[in-house]
């Protein structure tokens, strides 16, 4: 483009934009995922329905590498992760043994691990600090679900060599037949969780602090708190809520319910979503993991009868743009189906998925502009007095 030529307009601000979120304001280009509004979310171009059941590990290193690795490759970088998670800083985690079990929320332990693996050992190197995290994180997982719970790491310890998923299992010291399940269903939800564009508000964070020249850690903490609120991370949470005081499969008592629901102004968990205007790819990945895994749960029946109702009625109203499954209607019931009884753990398992996707995002806008970085966020405000045709 010659210096006469002007750049094109892609997206107009109108004092209408103002106060609304920066909801649909384009600020800049994501190489890891995008959200097509009829097939969902990509990775790297990949529809992540078809990676569903592929190793986390190997889609880890298609968001780093925007592309997915040969058998090689995808061998060393297992090998990669467990010599990081095998390397844990002594004593990194002690400062979650000083909580009392219970207290808090879920998601502030583990911001709180986050932050504390960050000041034991931080390379200062987005990309390096970004591994070691995610090879860190089933020993963080295991360690907030455990202490929290008034317990002690099993004597058995970690075993990074086993797998993300695997590892954070073993650590839990379940039955073969209760790991085997939810073994099952957490490599699939880390899966569908990892990345979802760039704009989401925990991802959006954690690229603003990351902007500041702020570590990788303290990063992706701030992101983790963005996830923890009501209107984000907690969805899931609320949808396996929702399920269950529908309470009965039978397709009218549950369309009964959601006319209930909505005739009292209360929001129906689970449907609708801000870009797709068709079903969700990772609802229907779910679907079919629950008719493996838990067929028989009563919860995950009444979410299948949801699925089938909720759009119907939902679909009545000319102001519900999607009224189709989103990723949060089974992910909860099939958590709480494989042994997860206490729903405020849920939104951890999203961030956990969600620091691998954070992470490869606040690399490639570190490396942007030939290395210089992305700018530091800073988006304009207008005073209350101020003219409106400053805008412009």
């Amino acid at each position: 483009m010659s210096d006469s030529e002007e750049e094109p307009t892609i997206f107009e601000v109108k004092a209408g934009h103002l106060d609304t979120g920066l909801r649909g304001i384009p600020v800049g280009t994501c190489r890891t995922s995008f959200v097509d509004p009829m097939k969902g979310v990509h990775y790297v171009g990949y529809p992540v329905g078809d990676l569903a059941d592929m190793d986390p590990e190997d889609v880890i290193f298609l968001l780093f590498e925007k592309r997915l690795p040969n058998r090689h490759e995808s061998q060393n970088f297992r090998k990669d992760l467990a010599e990081r998670a095998e390397e844990m800083p002594a004593g990194a985690l002690r400062v979650l043994e000083a909580l009392t079990p219970g207290s808090g929320h879920p998601m502030d332990w583990l911001a709180l691990g986050i932050q504390a693996l960050g000041i034991a050992e931080t390379t200062g190197d987005f990309k390096e600090d970004g591994l070691n995290l995610i090879a860190r994180m089933p020993e963080l997982m295991a360690t907030i679900f455990l202490l929290r719970g008034g317990h002690g790491i099993p004597e058995s310890g970690s075993n990074p060599r086993l797998g993300l998923v695997e590892n954070f299992v073993h650590l839990m010291d379940l039955e073969e037949d209760k790991a085997a399940k939810m073994t099952k269903v957490l490599r699939t939800f880390l899966v569908l969780h990892m990345d979802h564009g760039g704009g989401n508000l925990s991802t959006f964070s954690g690229k603003c602090v990351a902007s500041g020249k702020a570590n990788l850690y303290a990063s992706i903490a701030s992101a983790m708190n963005a996830l923890s609120g009501p209107l984000h991370g907690r969805a899931n949470q609320a949808c396996l809520e929702f399920v269950q005081r529908i309470g009965s499969s039978d397709p009218d008592k549950v369309e009964k319910f959601v006319r209930g629901e909505l005739a009292a102004k209360r929001p129906v968990y689970g449907f609708g979503h801000a870009v797709l205007r068709a079903e969700d790819p990772r609802a229907a990945a779910q679907i079919i993991l629950g008719e493996e895994v838990c067929p028989d749960d009563s919860n995950f029946k009444i979410v299948k009868t949801l699925r089938k109702v909720a759009p119907k009625v939902l679909g009545e109203n000319p102001k519900i743009s999607n009224p189709f499954a989103n990723v949060d209607v089974a992910s909860g019931s099939l958590l709480h189906a494989v042994g997860f009884r206490k729903p405020e753990y849920y939104t951890t398992f999203f961030g956990w998925a969600r620091v691998a996707g954070i992470s490869a995002q606040i690399i490639d806008e570190r490396k942007a502009r030939g290395g210089r970085g992305v700018p530091i966020y800073r988006p304009k405000y207008i005073g209350k007095d101020q003219p409106l045709q400053r805008l412009n």
